[in-house]
């Protein structure tokens, strides 16, 4: 898509936080080039030339017209995680489904509505570009008449908290790794390991790579990598050897090359510092995991934080000391501020997957401190992301409650088991079947001709309809999936840690009702399945069919998609967009 001069020059002129116009305009310029990233070069995509992306500030109604120029040497596209897209779904960005790519030294306008209040973020849906940095962090400001959950902890203290509320600020944690995604993509198909290691984590882009002595690696070590590792250690850089990864599938190990699971080089990066004013009594922070394999737990030395929203919705507040954020949520935290701190305090996060010990850190200030005197902070978190003291209160995901609650339907319409698991390969994927890249390169998309994609990689639903989709891990020893949804969020009605062997919710009801939750279950947009660590899992998530389009759902762990852990809804087929504006038609139209 060819944006004229003109255009450019209008948009050039809202490239601004908190505008008070309707039609919000933002642009990003993508360029790859040569970066340190946690002390160590290596190509990355940049945003306007930072990584993360520059923040788009909103408030709830505006319309949004978001610019991308690709000056990249290959074609991109750019998602906007969580945003509904109700009636635009024309600018989801999955290239295949949505939109052809971007092309080199081409443009694209995304034109949607920021219709509900909260944090989101945008990435490349292209391959598995997310590993190269293309990423930012999305806020959109509730409307006055939404209410908010904060007189649920203190009314007294209501008027900070909305205060803080107002100027939240993003937190992305995420992982990265010393090579590009593409050499990642090639290193699988060439060695047959699947890419399960970082060498960093980092907090808004910030990190080092730390190379931890073996001995140190070795006393820190879980019970249960212990029992995965039989005899066996973990690598110079904590993760598990290769043989336990990719199981009886064939592996040529003479393919991998250092530092993708073993061969520690360290670096040292910038850290993140967030100054806070005791004066303000709380802050706020949206905490946003753009990782690409890792599950991160997130905790402030010495705060406990309110969770108070959930991929972008308010929840009844609970108090926790850390919290786990999956890929692709976003957790919002309201911090009470110590009146009289004694120095500044660590921010920690660290992986709780089984396949690494990674961890990084950034740092809580009050601008108080004296270089070198401040004392050290007592953790709640230890370096594999658990529990580092007796009395440390992590986030209980079956104790969450919308604010307010909604319901959905009692009964589905129709019923999908979607069973996964690997094949062939160690990083091959499926989700019911497994959904080859290739598709991405179906032109013209799906959304202009719904004979492009095959029946194997697809179901279709109808329009105002109500749709079980039941995520069956039909395996042991699966890392837990976060499962994103594109365009509406769904209900979490059921979970359990057995093999789901009924052939609907409403079957499985009547011999496991406590597994299921239809009186106050989350609302979400990504969700973990259940851990898998002794048995099967299963999880049952229901939504309602109500904006016409192709959307995907998928894993969010990033080679978990690129491996095939993917599948096209094509809803409301009998309502399928046909009043499409000018400048996204292609030549195709849907029959």
């Amino acid at each position: 898509m060819k944006i004229s001069q003109s255009r450019l020059a209008l948009l050039a002129l809202c490239l601004v936080q908190w505008v008070s116009c309707r039609v919000v305009q933002f642009q990003i310029d993508l360029t790859w080039e040569d970066v340190p990233v946690a002390g160590a070069l290596r190509k990355a995509i940049l945003s306007n030339g930072q990584l993360p992306g520059p923040a788009l500030w909103l408030k709830q109604g505006d319309d949004v017209e978001f610019l991308v120029n690709n000056s990249m040497p290959f074609a991109t596209t750019v998602h906007f995680h969580g945003i509904q897209q109700q009636g635009t779904p024309w600018s989801d960005g999955v290239p295949g489904l949505s939109q052809d790519e971007i092309q080199p030294g081409d443009q694209f306008l995304y034109k949607w509505k920021a219709a509900d209040y909260g944090s989101y973020v945008y990435h490349s849906h292209v391959r598995a570009q997310i590993e190269d940095g293309l990423y930012g962090p999305i806020y959109i400001e509730p409307e006055d008449s939404v209410e908010r959950p904060f007189a649920l902890v203190s009314q007294a203290d209501e008027p900070a908290m909305l205060e803080a509320e107002k100027h939240t600020q993003p937190i992305v944690i995420s992982d990265w790794r010393p090579f590009p995604s593409e050499d990642i993509l090639q290193i699988q198909v060439a060695s047959g390991v699947e890419n399960y290691c970082s060498n960093s984590i980092l907090i808004n882009g910030k990190g080092s790579v730390y190379c931890p002595s073996q001995e140190h690696i070795n006393a820190i070590t879980t019970e249960a990598q212990k029992q995965i590792l039989g005899n066996a250690t973990l690598t110079d850089m904590a993760c598990l050897p290769p043989q336990a990864i990719v199981g009886s599938y064939p592996a040529d190990l003479s393919k991998v090359p250092k530092g993708f699971y073993e061969g520690c080089t360290p670096s040292e990066g910038p850290t993140e510092v967030f100054q806070v004013d005791a004066a303000s009594q709380y802050v706020s922070y949206d905490l946003i995991s753009m990782a690409g394999l890792s599950s991160l737990v997130f905790s402030i030395d010495e705060h406990p934080m309110y969770v108070y929203a959930i991929d972008g919705r308010y929840v009844e507040p609970l108090l926790v000391d850390a919290v786990t954020v999956p890929i692709g949520s976003r957790y919002s935290v309201m911090v009470q501020l110590k009146s009289d701190p004694a120095g500044d305090y660590t921010v920690r996060v660290a992986n709780n997957y089984a396949t690494q010990l990674i961890n990084g850190t950034a740092v809580l200030s009050y601008g108080r401190s004296t270089p070198g005197q401040s004392h050290p902070s007592q953790p709640y978190l230890n370096e594999a992301g658990a529990n580092a003291t007796t009395t440390a209160v992590f986030l209980n995901e079956s104790r969450v409650v919308p604010f307010p609650v909604e319901t959905p339907a009692l009964h589905a319409d129709r019923t999908y088991i979607l069973n996964v698991n690997t094949i062939n390969a160690s990083y091959i994927w499926t989700l019911g079947n497994s959904y080859p890249m290739s598709n991405e390169e179906l032109s013209p998309p799906v959304l202009f001709n719904l004979s492009a994609i095959s029946p194997a990689y697809s179901i279709t639903t109808l329009n105002n309809t109500w749709v079980d989709l039941i995520i069956n891990i039909t395996t042991m020893g699966q890392p837990q999936h976060p499962i994103h949804k594109h365009s509406n969020k769904y209900f979490v009605i059921g979970q359990g840690s057995e093999p789901f062997t009924y052939s609907s919710v409403a079957e499985a009801m009547e011999s496991i009702p406590q597994n299921f939750n239809l009186e106050n279950p989350q609302f979400r947009d990504t969700f973990y399945s259940p851990p898998s660590n002794t048995a099967p899992s299963w999880l049952a998530i229901r939504y309602l069919v109500e904006n016409p389009g192709p959307f995907l759902l998928h894993c969010h762990l990033q080679m978990h998609h690129t491996g095939g852990l993917a599948l096209a809804l094509l809803d409301g087929v009998d309502a399928w967009p046909m009043d499409i504006p000018e400048e996204y038609r292609m030549p195709v139209m849907p029959v």
